[in-house]
């Protein structure tokens, strides 16, 4: 594998990035109920960054396309797409959504099973078309997006002028006959014969009647090309391309499943942790990726703080992994939190596939998967909350999934907090760049100010925040901070130094 030694130190002296506020879609204005269904709960920039997916907790896909690669089309030519000193202004626009899942009851469990989007997406696209997976707490779509003309009857080819002149196509001849009543009397009956002879109107040659069928518009057609389901007992809480194009896997708490983009009538258990008596049980599946190069390599996380890799070709069921990294406990620092804090909420392989970031309730850990006897670096997010975990675990917000990123060019990670911020740091060989963002029009303000409605997450359980629990506090900086407000998922966009965040309902875009 190649790792990214040399770039990291030629950046490690590197500056922090200047974050600018770029654009915001669904902004609450002063007062604003906000729906549950409309909080966003998942989100993903496709492969070349044009594309970014949002999924809701009502079951609704959106989609944003990037505007300004056309216009700037002739400057990407002679400049390479990774170039990280380019800092233009991105800009993204509306582009469609479709409803991607609808509320289900399984009767046999009498569970009721939300339409909330967990995990976006994308896979390869083709022939002008894009194609993205999306998944619920149980079923996995398979999505075809596509531009239609749409095409309609204009107008007769019809002349006016000569609409007129139109007469009979042929002639006909009346010929005349008498019918002999009972009373002797008679009466002329006429009978219409066609004749050979074909009379044309005095205007000319008869105009032939057909209809001009004109393309007025396109429309993006959202349609479902396959649904993977009854494959999971329990929630799915994450779903991976492989490198291949061909292949995905998607997890629960317990398994992994692989499955072929082509096939939805079954697929391949390839990681089983569920133990023969379920009083056993000690840790589940918290999140899994595929190495984004190599096809036979993924990794998954566990509630316990570990990370595994594991290789296909090993084995047919992958129940012994290749490596573990975890993190040895401190001796005298366990106490009843610490199993929870340390719970993975999501890992994410660096392009390079040389790294891991792993995301706990506390910190960001950087992993190199050629060294697991501990964490290359760990950047403390919630470590000013530590003496405030009592009221975390009375109001469930110590059970929030926080997601991660990392950058294009694997130089900096980032990831969200409470309060609506998010924090972006510099993980070069020497680099101690450390910056905290809110998602708001003004990202660099710290004080925060409590908005109008408080946006709760659901997970697997419904936390509901209980009465009388603080759901305030302040921060080591003195600044104000809101449990109830939360930044759960955020995306880097694959090539350039731009973020998108989820805050509530809406998306903020930033640029550096």
């Amino acid at each position: 594998m190649n790792g990214g030694g040399d770039g990291a130190s030629a950046s490690a002296a590197a500056a922090p990035l200047d974050w600018k506020f770029s654009q915001v879609f669904g902004e609450r204005t002063a007062g604003e109920e906000v729906q549950e269904v409309d909080i966003i709960s998942a989100i993903e920039f496709d492969r070349t960054g044009d594309h970014l997916a949002t999924g809701d907790r009502g079951g609704r896909v959106v989609l944003f396309e990037r505007t300004d690669v056309r216009e700037h089309a002739a400057d990407r030519r002679d400049i390479e797409r990774t170039d990280y000193s380019i800092g233009k202004h991105p800009e993204f626009r509306y582009k469609t959504e479709f409803q991607s899942h609808e509320p289900e009851f399984d009767y046999l469990k009498s569970l009721e099973i939300e339409e909330k989007i967990n995990k976006i997406r994308w896979c390869q696209a083709a022939n002008g078309a894009l194609f993205l997976l999306s998944t619920n707490d149980k079923t996995i779509k398979y999505w075809k997006v596509q531009e239609k003309k749409v095409k309609k009857v204009c107008e007769m080819n019809l002349d006016p002028s000569k609409a007129m002149g139109n007469g009979p196509v042929a002639g006909s001849v009346s010929t005349g006959s008498k019918n002999c009543l009972a009373n002797g009397g008679c009466k002329e009956r006429t009978t219409n014969y066609p004749s050979n002879d074909i009379l044309f109107p005095s205007g000319g040659f008869p105009s032939l009647k057909l209809p001009t069928v004109v393309t007025h518009e396109t429309s993006l057609m959202a349609r479902c090309r396959r649904v993977y389901a009854h494959a999971h007992d329990y929630h799915i809480n994450s779903i991976s391309n492989n490198s291949d194009g061909e292949t995905f896997i998607s997890a629960d708490d317990l398994r992994i499943n692989l499955w072929n983009l082509e096939i939805s009538s079954q697929s391949f258990n390839i990681v089983d942790v569920k133990p023969a008596n379920m009083e056993d049980l000690t840790e589940v599946i918290t999140s899994a990726e595929f190495h984004p190069t190599h096809c036979n390599m993924l990794a998954y996380s566990s509630s316990k703080g570990s990370v595994r890799l594991i290789d296909m070709r090993q084995s047919a069921l992958c129940d012994t992994h290749s490596k573990l990294f975890e993190e040895q406990e401190t001796p005298g620092s366990r106490s009843f939190f610490t199993e929870i804090i340390a719970s993975i909420s999501d890992i994410k392989f660096a392009k390079d596939g040389r790294h891991i970031l792993s995301r706990d309730y506390m910190t960001l850990k950087l992993w190199d998967i050629n060294m697991d006897s501990g964490p290359v670096a760990t950047f403390q997010v919630h470590e000013y909350l530590r003496p405030r975990l009592c009221d975390l675990y009375e109001n469930d917000s110590i059970f929030d999934k926080f997601e991660c990123c990392l950058s294009g060019d694997g130089r900096r990670v980032a990831t969200g907090s409470y309060s609506n911020l998010f924090r972006v740091f510099g993980c070069s060989e020497g680099s101690t760049e450390s910056t905290t963002l809110e998602a708001s029009k003004n990202p660099t303000r710290r004080q925060v100010q409590n908005p109008t409605r408080p946006a709760r997450s659901l997970g697997s359980l419904p936390r509901v925040l209980r009465r009388g629990a603080d759901t305030s506090g302040t921060d080591t900086n003195g600044n104000g901070f809101d449990f109830t407000t939360k930044l759960l998922h955020l995306a880097w966009h694959p090539t350039e130094n731009s973020l998108a965040c989820a805050a509530s309902n809406s998306l903020y875009m930033y640029y550096a």
